[in-house]
C-alpha cells in the first residue's frame, strides 16, 4: 500500500500576508477558495514537489509559527538559496551537520542543537547527500530547512 504525503497545513496568523509570502518564494498557487467569513483555504505547491501545503483562515487551531522543520529537497543547496535570496526571501548561510548527515540543530527549524554536532560553516565537505543544509522562516516563523540531495536513498 502506498501512503503518499499529500498536504502540510501551516498556521499562519495573517493569510494574505503568509499568501505573498509563498509567492513571491516561487510556490504555485493551487487554490484560494473564501468559503465563509471565518473560513478560507489557500494551497501551495512547492516546484517539483507532490506534497502542498494549506495555509488559510479557520484550517488549523495551532498556533502561527509553530510548524517546524519542513524540508525542502533540492539537487543544489546554494543554487537553491541564490534563487530564494533572488526572491527577496530571507535565507540563512549554507552549513552542514559536523556530527553527521542529518541537521538536528536549532536555527528557527524547532529542533534543539547537541553541544556535540554543531553546525559548521559550508556546505558538506564531500557534499556527500543528505549533508548540506539552509534555512528560513516565513513572516510567521514556520521553519523551512533546505537540504542538499543529489542522489536519494533507495525506495524515494
Amino acid at each position: 500500500m502506498d501512503l503518499k504525503l499529500e498536504v502540510v497545513v501551516l498556521p499562519v496568523a495573517d493569510v494574505d500576508r503568509a499568501k505573498s509570502f509563498y509567492e513571491k518564494a516561487g510556490f504555485r498557487l493551487d487554490i484560494d477558495a473564501v468559503v465563509s467569513e471565518d473560513y478560507r483555504c489557500i494551497q501551495f505547491t512547492p516546484p517539483g514537489s507532490e506534497c502542498s501545503i494549506i495555509i488559510g483562515k479557520g484550517v488549523t487551531t495551532a498556533a502561527p509559527g509553530s510548524s517546524q522543520g519542513l524540508y525542502l529537497i533540492v539537487p543544489d543547496v546554494e543554487q537553491a538559496r541564490a534563487e530564494l535570496v533572488g526572491r527577496g526571501i530571507a535565507v540563512g548561510e549554507v552549513f552542514h551537520d559536523g556530527g553527521g548527515l542529518f541537521f538536528h540543530g536549532h536555527d528557527g527549524g524547532g529542533v534543539v542543537h547537541p553541544a556535540d554536532s554543531p553546525r559548521e560553516s559550508g556546505p558538506h565537505p564531500t557534499r556527500a547527500d543528505y549533508g548540506s543544509f539552509a534555512t528560513f522562516s516565513d513572516p510567521d516563523g514556520n521553519g523551512w530547512v533546505i537540504q542538499e540531495v543529489k542522489k536519494r536513498a533507495p525506495g524515494r
